[in-house]
């Protein structure tokens, strides 16, 4: 063993390694995209890694792995669960040979993301056991623990670590690579009875699940992970009940003081139904810290009803805690303070900082999407026309001054409400923007659908040959995978092509009066049709020599602000100035000048 300085997401990827990873797959999303980039960044050769097109394909191919009895790991958000539940809730029926995780982290805030489920849920729903790691430390041992559960009870698992685990910093202990466990698969053994669902097996399966989870509620009970701490003080009859992070919390808040039972959940599923006994009996009140459902405060309401136990459990429900949001260590401090009726704890008193300018988060400039969305609001001025956006980078045009994202609910989702909205009210010029990763991702299928059920819409791919939102992780477009080969892209345009599109234009967006006339043309057509915007994503290349603006031309309209809102165009003492550290010089701003005062870049006149 020796100690090292990691990231929670880089611990859970070397832990899963010392546990003797063979696959590992994954689709990116914050917090979880770390995991799967530490794996391919240490990986030797003996490891697979992928990014698949999403977490369907995911968890699919790395369910295949395990039926050959390799050891395997799937990563993704929370909300990538809910695209990788179908295959997930069949495959908690079927079992694996081989151990399989799926990690799924979660995000309490939330930070960046669209809900704030939590995973937690999600097991007991799906009838998978579920690890709970509370610090960058316990996510390392944990992971390698969930790899020897799951192939045990021949089950996948679900590892669900949060954004401050997943995000985290820490020294820690780490085994040596001879400490490494080395898995041999076996291969796939064919047979139909275990590995093809159907009604029968489904019902014997779900018999077996029962009672494979009753067991492992003991068996949790006893896992080392489910502390239970005995009060301070003999006196004392009240405890609290936590998990994850909220522990570490509850720690820190609890340094130096006599503190009450403690109970550390870190399988909330199956509940260690045992362990909470032992820890109730003899306790009057029990305050639940929890992110974010009640999960542990639902559990023990249950079981003090099953056990005929008095102790009463605050939390959630009983508006105790925080419904939503992110627990934190000052917030977990009063939550305790006022359980325990000591004196709320003192705020810390810090010399107040200057005020921060307001800086909403913007596209980056010289980003083409912002280039994109200009073409088609310029093409669509004076008509009626709803503009369905998706996951991605490009969310950001719902900013002002460009306002180009009318809907936003999951990813692939635009093209398929743009139909909906295009079928009430047909006299609307219907548009559906979507990147590139998220088209391979989730948006074909609606695009499929369109064309068969004659949908009169306009399909942009907003193609920046990355999945940039993310970290710029590769993906069928690109011509690249994540274990480094180099392969044949698939084209956009041959797919949609090969749907059934019949016009698909692609065009140059930092063009603005091609891709003006682009768009003109291409959204004047009836039935489903498509623009490809196509330019790299401003971050991964060199920009051209910054615009300059000549004063002695410009008339101070502001024009280039008010209607791009790019952060490399700043006003100084009134002026319209540029800003030479962020602009890239795309040209965007010297085609929006009505009188020609910008330019010095590739696009200006």
């Amino acid at each position: 063993m020796h100690k090292e300085f990691l990231m929670g997401n880089a611990a859970i990827a070397r832990g899963a390694a010392a546990a003797g990873l063979n696959v590992i797959s994954g689709y990116p999303g914050t917090p979880s995209t770390e995991v799967l980039e530490t794996a391919a960044k240490n990986n030797k050769g003996s490891l697979y890694v992928e990014w698949s097109v999403n977490e369907k394909a995911a968890l699919e191919l790395s369910a295949g792995a395990a039926y050959c009895g390799a050891r395997s790991m799937v990563t993704m958000k929370q909300v990538g669960l809910n695209v990788a539940s179908d295959p997930l809730m069949s495959l908690a029926y079927i079992g694996v040979k081989g151990g399989m995780v799926i990690l799924v982290a979660d995000d309490p805030g939330p930070i960046s993301s669209q809900t704030e489920q939590d995973t937690r849920t999600f097991a007991a729903y799906s009838k998978l056991p579920c690890f709970d790691p509370s610090s960058v430390q316990e996510a390392y041992d944990m992971i390698q623990e969930a790899f020897e559960y799951s192939e045990k009870y021949h089950t996948p698992v679900l590892f669900r670590p949060t954004t401050r685990v997943c995000h985290g910093y820490a020294s820690i202990e780490v085994k040596d690579e001879e400490e490494f466990y080395v898995n041999k698969p076996e291969g796939f053994v064919r047979d139909s009875s275990k590995w093809v669902i159907f009604p029968r097996l489904s019902y014997n399966a779900h018999i077996n699940i029962e009672k494979r989870n009753r067991e492992l509620s003991g068996v949790f009970s006893a896992y080392g992970r489910n502390i239970i701490t005995k009060p301070a003080s003999a006196q004392c009859r009240k405890g609290i009940a936590t998990h994850g992070i909220s522990y570490t919390y509850t720690m820190e808040a609890l340094r130096g003081k006599d503190a009450p039972a403690l109970f550390k959940v870190s399988t909330p599923f199956p509940f260690p139904e045992e362990a909470a006994v032992e820890f109730l009996r003899g306790l009057d009140e029990v305050l639940c810290i929890e992110e974010l459902d009640p999960v542990i405060e639902r559990e023990l309401i249950f079981v003090c009803g099953k056990y005929h136990l008095d102790t009463k459990i605050y939390g959630k429900l009983t508006g105790n805690v925080n419904t939503a949001g992110e627990n934190t260590c000052s917030g977990t401090a009063a939550y305790i303070a006022r359980f325990m009726g000591w004196d709320m704890p003192e705020k810390t008193s810090a010399p107040t900082p200057p005020e921060l300018p307001v800086r909403p988060p913007v596209l980056c400039a010289g980003c083409p999407h912002r280039a994109s969305f200009f073409a088609v609001k310029e093409a669509m001025k004076g008509k009626k026309s709803v503009f369905c956006g998706d996951i991605g980078c490009y969310t950001l045009g719902n900013a002002m001054p460009l306002d180009m994202v009318d809907t936003c609910l999951c990813m692939g989702a635009g093209v398929n409400i743009t139909q909906g909205i295009g079928k009430v009210e047909p006299d609307t010029n219907c548009f559906a923007f979507v990147g590139d990763s998220t088209f391979f991702a989730s948006a074909i299928t609606g695009a499929v659908n369109a064309v068969y059920n004659q949908a009169d819409m306009t399909l942009v791919v907003l193609d920046n040959s990355t999945t940039a939102m993310t970290g710029h992780q590769p993906h069928p477009g690109t011509g690249k995978t994540m274990m480094g080969e180099i392969v044949a892209k698939i084209s956009i345009q041959e797919v949609l092509r090969g749907i059934g599109v019949k016009t698909v234009e692609t065009v140059d967006p930092l063009d603005l009066k091609a891709s003006v006339e682009c768009v003109k043309r291409v959204s004047a057509e009836k039935g489903v049709k498509a623009v490809i915007f196509k330019s790299p994503c401003a971050v991964l290349i060199k920009g051209n020599p910054p615009a300059v603006i000549d004063e002695n031309k410009c008339i101070g309209c502001k024009k280039c602000i008010n209607s791009l809102g790019c952060p490399g165009i700043v006003l100084r003492d009134g002026k319209v100035a540029i800003e030479n550290s962020l602009c890239t010089g795309c040209g965007l701003c010297s085609q929006v000048c009505p009188v020609n005062a910008i330019g010095g870049a590739d696009h200006a006149e």
